[in-house]
């Protein structure tokens, strides 16, 4: 299977998580990380809203699940939505070798500063992922605009 296979696969469990998300009254964002060899490490959600917690945002959520790893060399981290710069300077502290967007049409946050600074990223502009966003943001500007910092 090539990168862009892998890529597509590993988007549904970020997608899941996304869909769960919207389905708890939260913000649609899912995110999950990969192993180097392709297993699941983590996999988690945007719960601002759900845990009134700012800090919550998916990748992070995902990067928790995983618990400790020796290494973040050879991970990837998937996400519905291109990363905003605290969730950029995760993987950038934590050294995660690729990301994988679903989509950066809605909100494009760092991932060229990642790309910039070493980090493999795969934007794949998934439907789904566009929509699920587009249609959120048309429902709840004033959450959207907090979610994002303005």
């Amino acid at each position: 299977m090539d990168r862009t296979a892998h890529a597509r696969t590993w988007l549904a469990t970020a997608l899941e998580e996304a869909r769960t998300g919207l389905r708890e009254g939260g913000i649609p964002i899912g995110a999950a990380l990969y192993g180097p060899d392709g297993t699941l490490l983590g996999r988690g959600r945007n719960r601002r809203v759900q845990d009134d917690d700012p800090s919550t945002h998916a990748e992070t959520a995902a990067f928790r699940a995983a618990g400790r790893q020796r290494s973040y060399t050879g991970t990837t981290m998937v996400t519905t939505l291109s990363p905003c710069w605290y969730c950029s300077g995760l993987v950038r502290q934590f050294g995660i070798s690729r990301v994988v967007v679903g989509e950066a049409v809605t909100f494009s946050g760092g991932h060229d500063w990642l790309a910039a600074n070493g980090v493999e990223i795969v934007l794949l502009d998934d439907a789904e992922c566009v929509a699920l966003m587009t249609d959120f943001i048309a429902k709840n500007p004033a959450l959207w605009n907090e979610d994002i910092g303005e």
